[in-house]
Formats: C-alpha cells, structure tokens, sequence
C-alpha cells in the first residue's frame, strides 16, 4: 500500500544561525529510511505526468520504485539511462516548476519529493557504487564542445557514448561552467562538481580548459583541425547593469564577478588566500532571481552584518525558486520591496550608499508581470558599502563576432533550429543559455541531449 501522507518528508538542515555562517551545505540529505519513507508516497501513476515535466526525461516513477524496494543502484542505472549529472540537478532544479509540480499526489498535499530523491540516489551511488567500466567502440568522427557548463556536459557525454572522439575547451582555468562558478558551495559543493565531471571524462571525453573560442582559436579553426561538428554551449556571462550614476564605484560587483571571485578564487576559505572579494558592513543586493539569493546568502556568510535584496516589484513577482526565498529570509537578509535603485552615492571613490525610489504596481507588462511605477518624493538612502548587481545576464558577443554565418536574436541569443538545435551554420549547433538567455540546468542539459541526437542523425543521413 502506498504511503498517503500528504506531507513530504522533511529534508535535514542545518539551523539558519549556523549555516549563515559557513560555506558548508545547507541541506544533508535523506538517510536510507527517510528515502524509502517518501518513496512509498508515489502512487506510480499509469500515465507518469512527473516524466512530462523533466526536461531530459528521466523514468522517475521507475527509479523511486526501486528507491521504496531499496535497490538503490538500480535506481541510480535508471537515472542515468537519460540525466548524466543526478546529483546536481537533485540539488539545484526547480522540481516544483517541472516533475514535481505535475505530481498527481500535489493536488491534495505535498507532490512526492522527487529531487530529493534524486540527490539521494546519486549521493549513495558516490559513497557506495563501483565506477563503471565503458567499452565503446568509436565511430571516427570528432566533435568540439564549446563550454563545460551543463549543456556541454550533457552533449558531450551523450554523443561519447556513441563512440564520438569529443573535446571539451572551457575558458576559465576549471572546467564545469556554472556550476562551478556560479553557484554557492552552499548549495552545490565543488567536490560534487568534480566527481560528476569525472563520470564524464571515464566515457573518453578531453577536457581543455584556459581556451577562449574566438580569442584562442575560432570557430573555423576548429574545423579545420578535423572536427565534423561543434556544438556552443557557452551561457550567458555577460552582467547586465542598471545604468545608474555610480555603477562605476569601487565596491560595486556584478553578481557574476561577486560569485566567481568567491566560488573559483575561494574567497570562502577566509585567511588561505588574498582576499579576491571586498564585503562591506552592510551590502544590497539589486535583483530577486537566484541569482540574487545567491549572491546575498554569500555575502552574509562572508561577514556581512546586513544583507538587503532591493527588487521593483512585490513579493508575488520574486522571480526565485521559494525554497531559496525561504532560506534567505531565515538567514537574516533582508527584503526592500517595491524599490528601485535610481544611483549610487560614493565617498572617496566608495560606495557608501544605494539611493532607491518606492514603487507601486500597474498593469502588466510584456512579461505578464505588473509593471512597476515610481512613487514620486519617496526616495530613500540605504546605507551600505557594497552593491551587488544581479538582474540578469547576456551571451558574451565573442563568438557570434568570429563566426561567420551565425545569425542571432537582437539580445545575443543564437538562432537554432526548435527540433535540433542546430544554428544557421551548417554543423554548428548551440544550446542553453546561450540560446534562450540565464534559465535553468535541467533545460540546458535538455538541449544538450537533443543537440547530441541530432548531430548524431546528422551522419546517419
């Protein structure tokens, strides 16, 4: 009989109090018998609606069957069979928006904890499973993968397994992209980082990192160094900012730069390394995605004494996943909404406050969200020493410059076929962010496998 609780099974935590104060992670995971306890509230539904909203098409009613029985391997053979990066994406997808929010057991209750599941399956596979030995014959063809970040992994990974010699040239001096150094250790340790990638590298993948497409090499060049196709999965780097008086002010971080620095430079290591990120007393955050949670729950572990997310719109338009609005707010940072920076006072080339104006909601705009409009005499001061600026980001123009016949939207994303990815360069294929602008892994990793596919098609015809 299943488990008709109408609750999950609450995840281990460490207190706020405690955790705001270290980079270690914030959630520790199911035992074995917290697993199987949730893994009995799937009904196993005929028609599987969680597996329409997985972007990559994980058979998730299979795997927590095998999770209730305790055949946790065999769960882990199921995940894999279509997610290469399992202990990732348990941690960092928006479950609620994808396989769990077509959970048939959230109409009346909570939907099975699908992701939790997940991370759980993957983290006993790392402490208990043998590495699996490949024996893949290759096909003779090779394939350049343009960024290491999800997209690229999950490419790579799927056409390796078809007998693909595949290279990976990563920009930054460590491979994994985002993942590496966007993403808070708190949230995703980089030793997990490592081990996942290795999975990838035992499938025969190369891996060279310190190459800058368009600077180091071309396009072009990699054709003619024999490659039958490349696939570009570069993201989307490239801040954008408010375009405010005093942007230019020492103390004033893209939230790109502010997490790169902490994540990639270890600024989290306090006293092992010249500090490669400045964090004031008190610090804005501009923006309310993740990103920006991000951001803030990183500078309050940093040894900021006041942490502010300063967003235009209402808390019905925070844009972030609950959970981390959640966290952010028991960890002490706090939230001015309905306030929008108009500039940003500095002494002695500093920043020393964020100038913002209150705002009340119109009528929706292009994005279904009420349109913010400014109350006029509300403008306040927010005492702080560094702003962080976290409202999104944009494909770096590198590429798209050094390529001939690579046709873009007007905001950078590159052009590609909806049923293969494939841009308006023969054999180019391109995917993730750097298609449809900052989203999220799983539907990077969604564009990997199909890019993968059709590329593999490609030689068939």
């Amino acid at each position: 009989m299943p488990n008709m609780s109408l609750t999950k099974v609450p995840m281990p935590q460490q207190e706020p109090d405690v955790r705001n104060k270290n980079f270690e992670e914030v959630a520790t995971g199911y035992t074995a018998e917290m697993a199987i306890e949730e893994a009995t509230r799937c009904i196993n539904c005929k028609n599987k609606p969680c597996m329409t909203g997985c972007p990559v098409n994980v058979p998730i009613p299979g795997f927590i069957e095998q999770v209730a029985a305790g055949n946790f391997e065999e769960a882990y053979e199921i995940i894999t069979s279509e997610n290469a990066l399992p202990a990732i994406c348990g941690r960092v997808c928006p479950q609620e928006n994808q396989c769990e929010g077509k959970c048939v057991r959230g109409i009346k209750g909570e939907a099975v904890s699908i992701g939790r599941l997940e991370r759980f399956v993957a983290d006993y596979h790392m402490q208990n499973g043998k590495k699996t030995q490949y024996d893949i014959k290759k096909n003779g063809r090779k394939v350049a993968v343009v960024g290491s970040g999800p997209a690229g992994i999950t490419c790579a990974g799927e056409l390796a397994k078809k007998g693909y010699e595949v290279t990976i040239f990563e920009a930054l001096h460590k491979a994994g992209g985002v993942l590496s150094y966007g993403i808070p250790e708190f949230r995703l340790p980089k030793s997990l980082v490592a081990k996942e990638l290795e999975n990838i590298t035992d499938l025969g993948v190369k891996i060279e990192t310190n190459v800058v497409v368009g600077r180091s090499v071309t396009v072009d060049d990699l054709f003619a160094k024999g490659y039958d196709a490349v696939f570009l999965g570069t993201g989307a780097g490239l801040p954008n900012f408010l375009r405010i008086p005093g942007e230019n002010l020492l103390g004033v971080y893209s939230a790109n730069e502010f997490l790169t620095r902490v994540n990639l430079m270890k600024g989290y290591k306090k006293g092992e390394s010249p500090t490669p990120v400045k964090v004031g007393r008190r610090v804005a955050v501009v923006g309310a995605g993740n990103v920006a949670m991000d951001a803030a729950r990183t500078a309050k572990r940093l040894g900021a004494e006041e942490v502010y997310i300063v967003y235009r719109r209402g808390e019905e338009e925070v844009p972030a996943r609950k959970e981390e609005v959640e966290h952010a707010k028991e960890e002490g940072v706090i939230f001015k909404l309905l306030n929008n920076p108009v500039k940003i006072h500095g002494e002695d080339g500093w920043v020393k406050g964020i100038e913002v104006v209150a705002q009340k909601l119109g009528e929706p705009d292009a994005s279904g969200r009420r349109r913010p409009e400014p109350i006029e005499g509300s403008n306040n001061i927010i005492d702080v020493e560094t702003v962080v600026i976290a409202i999104g980001q944009s494909p770096n123009p590198l590429i798209r410059q050094t390529t001939e016949g690579l046709e873009t939207q007007k905001w950078g994303g590159i052009i590609v076929n909806e049923e293969t990815n494939e841009s308006t360069r023969k054999n180019v294929y391109a995917g993730g962010d750097v298609v449809t602008g900052a989203a999220t892994v799983i539907l990077a990793m969604g564009a990997g496998k199909k890019a993968a596919k059709a590329i593999d098609a490609s030689f068939e015809e």
